[in-house]
Formats: structure tokens, C-alpha cells, sequence
């Protein structure tokens, strides 16, 4: 392959991947699906390709759904384990985040809530919502109708919408001072200031600091406070099982604000944070050390603030 052919194919590999991860929630496999991707671009006739970055886009796509309609990512999305890997603020595979929309698509919230499109549905929101795609061009990518498309977007839309409970985009700063404040109640035991700060429909969905068989969740604000309190409360074992003691920073990931759990530079857990008109509404525990591998990558290459809280 001569290198007008790689450098095409390079100044595509950004918007591929970003796109990859907004539809497999993966930034493991949003990269093999790019790396695929280039291998059939290797392959193609490249003479008779009209429009390269539409091929490219075309072919990432359809092996995004293959990959989704497998028998092993039904098995494992099914099984109640899953949950999308979270990424530092400026991971390049976050893609592009001028709009709400945009930036909307890549928040854990809603890389969650599309799990419950199909595959279709799901590469139609977000080749039209994140990428702007027209339906006409969506059509051609995915081998259906224009009409078609059009009601793939509706039906997605609504069932997001429908489930999001959001009215609008936070703040970033007011979020964080909500997400301090909330850490700073958990760390001191005021059980009943955690209790005020999180919203009536409020959840959390922890992946047992990697140990669990299943997701563990929970509802109501005393069973949630209860649970963010145990967590945070130090003990020898779970220093054992941090490999220390960590410091606790507050960064943005996937766009909203996330506890990270440091111990000697390595993130050892990130608890993601969705926070509504002042309020926590939902949060998610993440400390499968596979879901983290990126997310350390990054952290080792920022420069780390003062840690919020040095409590353990």
C-alpha cells in the first residue's frame, strides 16, 4: 500500500474510532474494529473507491454490528456484567464534543441506555445525533431505506429521551462542586447529608470492585447513601484489595464528574457521576481492572491536582 493510501486512511483513524467506542462502549474493541477496518482498506480496490472516508465509515460500522450481534456480545452484554469503559477528559477517542449531542453520546447515561436499542437503532442515533450524518447518508451506510433510517432515529431517540430524566446539560463546574461535596460527606459518615444530596429516582450500579458475577445495584437515597458510605469507609481489607492506600481525585470522565481512587499513580477504581438540578441522580462504580486499563494510561501521562481526600 503506497503512502498516499496509509495517510488517507490516517487522517480518518480518529473520527473511525470515535465513533467505534460510541457504538461498542469499548475502547479495546472500538480499536480492533479500526485496525479491521484498515486491514479491508488494505485489501479494498482502492482505484474504485469513489469516497474513501464514506468507505471507511461504511465498513467500521457494519463490523461494529457484527460485533454486536455476535453470540458473545449478547451472552455478555445479557448477563448483567457489562458497563461501558469509562475514558479521561481528552481521550482522543471521545471524539468530537462541539454539541450537546455530541457530547451527550459519549456520557456513560447514555452509551448504558443503548444497550437497549438494537444494533440498528443504535448506529443510526449515532451516526446522526454524534456525527451529523444525514438520513440519505445513514441509508447508504447501512444498507437500508431513507424512510427507514428516519424511523430507526425516532424510535431511538424516544426510548433515550424517555429514559434519560434529563432536562438539560449541568454545569460543569456547579457539578463538581455537587460531586465535592458528596465525597466529603461520605468520607465523614453524615449519612443523612449524602441522603439530601442525591435525587428522589437516584441509582447506582457497581461492578463489586471487579469481583462480582453480576452488576450490584441499587435504589432509594438511604439504600444508595448506605451503600457509598460502606464503600468509602476504610478498612484493612479493602486496602489489601486497593494494593494500598488511595487518594481521592475528582476528574471528568466520559464528560461528567468521577471520583478516581489512586493508589501509587494507578487508578485502582472510578465511581462516574450524573448529576440533575444540584443533585446526584445516578452513579456508577467501575474498578474491573480490564475497564481501567486506558483510563491508567492517560492518568499516568496527566498531571495529577491535589488529591481531594487523603483520608484512608
Amino acid at each position: 500500500m503506497d503512502s498516499a493510501a496509509i495517510e488517507r486512511f490516517e487522517a480518518s483513524r480518529g473520527r473511525l474510532a470515535s465513533l467505534a467506542y460510541r457504538l461498542l462502549g469499548s475502547a479495546a474493541d472500538a480499536e480492533d474494529a479500526v485496525q479491521d477496518t484498515f486491514l479491508r482498506w488494505q485489501a479494498a480496490d482502492r482505484e474504485r473507491v469513489e469516497a474513501p472516508e464514506a468507505w471507511l465509515t461504511k465498513v467500521v460500522t457494519n463490523l461494529c454490528l457484527d460485533r454486536l450481534r455476535s453470540a458473545r456480545a449478547r451472552h455478555e452484554r445479557a448477563a448483567g456484567t457489562w458497563l461501558p469503559e469509562p475514558l479521561l477528559e481528552g481521550d482522543p477517542i471521545l471524539g468530537p464534543a462541539d454539541t450537546f449531542e455530541q457530547r451527550e453520546s459519549v456520557s456513560l447515561a447514555v452509551l448504558t441506555l443503548m444497550e437497549r436499542l438494537s444494533p440498528v437503532e443504535r448506529a443510526v442515533y449515532v451516526l446522526r445525533e454524534a456525527f451529523s450524518y444525514s438520513h440519505a447518508e445513514i441509508a447508504g451506510i447501512l444498507g437500508i431505506t431513507e424512510s427507514a433510517s428516519q424511523q430507526h432515529a425516532h424510535r431511538a431517540r424516544t426510548r433515550v429521551a424517555a429514559e434519560r430524566r434529563r432536562g438539560g446539560e449541568t454545569d460543569p463546574a456547579s457539578a463538581r462542586r455537587v460531586v465535592e461535596e458528596f465525597l466529603a460527606a461520605a468520607a465523614s459518615g453524615r449519612t443523612e447529608r449524602l441522603v439530601a444530596l442525591l435525587t428522589d429516582d437516584v441509582t447506582a450500579v457497581s461492578d463489586g470492585a471487579g469481583l462480582a458475577k453480576r452488576l450490584l445495584r441499587y435504589t432509594t437515597r438511604e439504600r444508595v447513601a448506605s451503600h457509598v458510605r460502606a464503600g468509602f469507609k476504610p478498612t484493612p481489607a479493602k486496602r489489601r484489595l486497593a494494593g494500598g492506600s488511595p487518594a481521592f481525585h475528582v476528574a471528568l470522565v466520559n464528560g461528567d464528574p468521577a471520583v478516581l481512587a489512586v493508589v501509587d499513580g494507578r487508578v485502582a477504581g472510578t465511581v462516574v457521576f450524573e448529576v440533575r438540578d444540584g443533585k446526584v441522580a445516578s452513579l456508577r462504580g467501575i474498578a474491573a481492572a480490564n475497564r481501567l486499563a486506558r483510563l491508567n494510561h492517560a492518568w499516568r501521562q496527566h498531571e495529577p491536582d491535589t488529591p481531594f481526600l487523603n483520608v484512608w
